[in-house]
């Protein structure tokens, strides 16, 4: 299964900070973990803005940066000052953890936020 198709199977999960998913919610992280079969990191700062410790963080699951765009990457956005945000490419738009919202929903069209960096398993 894609990561995209994954992150599809987990729409309308509530959003819960820290949240990896089932009865208990997902937030962006646990949906990136998810989404790639891969563990997440805990107890962390989102506010902080640092891409770069984010980027350890994803490039350390056995992610790989990549310049150009596909359906199915893991997209590292600022979604407002200071703030980092994970969301999966869709074939029209994003699928993300919306704190707002309160569940994971797909959006379409353009990514509404500047995209950091781009993630893909090197089979992908």
């Amino acid at each position: 299964m894609t990561p995209l198709a994954r992150a599809r199977e987990a729409l309308g999960t509530r959003f819960r900070l820290h949240g990896r998913g089932g009865a208990d919610g997902i937030d962006c992280v646990g949906l990136a973990g998810l989404a790639y079969g891969c563990g997440v990191p805990s107890g962390y700062r989102w506010r902080s803005g640092d891409a770069a410790q984010v980027a350890l963080a994803v490039e350390a699951a056995g992610l790989v940066r990549v310049a150009d765009a596909r359906v199915g990457d893991l997209l590292l956005v600022r979604s407002g000052p200071g703030q980092l945000h994970l969301a999966i490419a869709s074939e029209d738009g994003v699928i993300h953890a919306d704190a707002a919202l309160r569940r994971v929903v797909e959006r379409p069209g353009p990514v509404p936020w500047p995209v950091v960096a781009r993630w893909r398993r090197e089979e992908n």
